[in-house]
């Protein structure tokens, strides 16, 4: 399993469709882009912004429930990928032992966001669905740069003006 880390919940244009973001918190640095819900979008920012309600909101009426029950959410775990559809699974810690509970990735962040535990994927995922973000922050590589730039003397060198007549 590989740790990641929630990032981002954006909305996906044209189609609005909302997408929560998360990165892989070492190795390559993947991104994994996952379309959710507009209300568990709502959940999802809400907890990473700190917004209080003045009454429990789903997510947060589940995490009391757990508490009351004597359990810890102690990790989301994202662990299959079939056709366009993830699964993830909570590792529930308590009375006894630990227990694994199906569930939709959105209301599992959802949930992870608000108890602050770890976030897991499936490598297999990672390897079909994880993706590396260009940047235009990121370093051109010099070798490349230097290749290209050669490249383009050369074209210049026997290039002439003749060769742009209709």
């Amino acid at each position: 399993m590989i740790e990641l880390e929630l990032v981002a919940v954006r909305v996906e244009l044209p189609s609005s469709t909302p997408v929560v973001v998360l990165k892989e918190l070492g190795g390559r640095h993947r991104t994994l882009s996952i379309f959710i819900g507009g209300p568990e979008a709502a959940a999802i920012a809400f907890a990473m912004e700190g917004v209080e309600t003045p009454r429990p909101l789903t997510h947060d009426l589940m995490v009391n429930l757990l508490s009351e029950l004597g359990y810890t959410l102690a990790r989301v775990d994202i662990t299959e990928l079939r056709d366009t559809t993830y699964f993830a699974e909570l590792v529930l810690n308590g009375p006894g032992a630990s227990q694994r509970v199906s569930s939709r990735p959105s209301d599992a962040l959802a949930l992870a966001m608000r108890v602050g535990c770890p976030i897991y994927c499936a490598e297999s995922i990672m390897d079909e669905a994880g993706f590396i973000e260009s940047s235009l922050d990121d370093e051109p590589d010099p070798e490349q740069s230097e290749a290209i730039v050669e490249e383009f003397l050369q074209f210049i060198d026997q290039v002439s003006p003749e060769d742009f007549e209709s």
